[in-house]
């Protein structure tokens, strides 16, 4: 079988690349990091209704831009784009970026989600905080799933209230297949239910009375009502590989991970939502695109669901270890 020949390994394992995860816990708020000090070739795909975004335009294929040196996913709602600025400093201090003579300017790219309603909303990513994430990158300490980076204030399942919502967080994943290596770092903050793609079952969602119901149904049972689910949601990450791509395969490769969320949460891509997807591309191992993607489906699920049993109860938001406990 295909799985006995497939290693999972940890994310930080991968080479040329650095992770690394900031936050402020009480405030329930974070950003995480991913740095390629010799620059990705990358590649977005932004499929959420909502979605708050920098610089992705320069990632399209027909554009410029040649290389990325680093990816911030951060919580915060659109403030959190200031976290990436933090990244730009500490980026030119070590001299990573695109050389212009009297400096380097390093390419940061950036997706938010919105986790304001959880914990303190006065408190948000910002340069500080986005530096310090640099900081922690070079460490290279161990990359830490559940409420840390920018999944600290993550919450999911919010179509019924937030009262019948639950925990959300971070998560990350690396599989290698010979010589491939493909891993995925994702913030779950959905408005709808987490599926194990195994089973099929809601591990983590909206519910009532210690029972998940299904957000998809709910949606449907009404359809009449046009209100805003709180527009606090979004599935940011990044896919990454070793893998020898161009940037129209980049493109692609990200739109692969979009599938992924797709089928690992339901409903996905709301008009509530701003699932943003990049795909960075270092290293010299030829691979077809769709061997490629293979493993980047089963990277960006698994991180997912990593993201989900690995978060812990915060600020009235149930986490699934504890929901399950409750159910028994």
């Amino acid at each position: 079988m295909l799985e006995n020949r497939v290693t999972q390994l940890d994310i930080t394992q991968m080479p040329n690349f650095l992770f690394g995860n900031e936050q402020n816990t009480e405030a329930a708020t974070g950003c995480t990091v991913i740095i390629c000090p010799n620059g990705a070739v990358t590649g977005v795909d932004v499929r959420g209704g909502s979605p708050g975004t920098r610089d992705t335009d320069s990632l399209n294929p027909i554009n410029n831009r040649e290389a990325v040196h680093a990816v911030v996913l951060a919580g915060g709602s659109s403030f959190g784009l200031e976290s990436c600025e933090g990244v730009m400093q500490y980026l030119e201090e070590q001299k990573i970026g695109r050389d212009v003579g009297d400096t380097v300017v390093p390419n940061v790219c950036g997706a938010i989600l919105f986790d304001l309603k959880c914990g303190d909303y006065r408190v948000r990513p910002d340069k500080a905080m986005g530096f310090c994430t640099c900081e922690h990158a070079f460490e290279k300490k161990p990359f830490q799933n559940g409420n840390f980076g920018a999944g600290t204030g993550a919450t999911i399942g919010k179509i019924a209230g937030l009262q019948n919502a639950m925990k959300g967080g971070i998560g990350s994943s690396l599989f290698q297949f010979g010589d491939l290596l493909v891993g995925a770092v994702a913030a779950v903050n959905c408005v709808g239910d987490v599926i194990d793609t195994k089973t099929g079952e809601i591990i983590a969602g909206a519910f009532k009375n210690k029972k998940f119901i299904s957000s998809a149904t709910y949606m449907l049972e009404y359809y009449e009502d046009e209100k805003d689910f709180f527009s606090s949601n979004t599935v940011i990450g990044a896919i990454v590989t070793n893998a020898k791509l161009n940037k129209s395969q980049a493109t692609k490769l990200a739109g692969i991970g979009q599938d992924s969320i797709a089928r690992a949460i339901s409903p996905a891509h709301s008009v509530f939502d701003g699932d943003t997807v990049f795909a960075m591309n270092y290293g010299d191992v030829r691979a077809n695109l769709d061997a490629v993607g293979v493993l980047a489906a089963q990277a960006m699920e698994t991180a997912i669901v990593n993201g989900i049993v690995s978060a812990q109860s915060a600020h009235g938001y149930l986490s699934h270890n504890e929901f399950n406990k409750n159910k028994e």
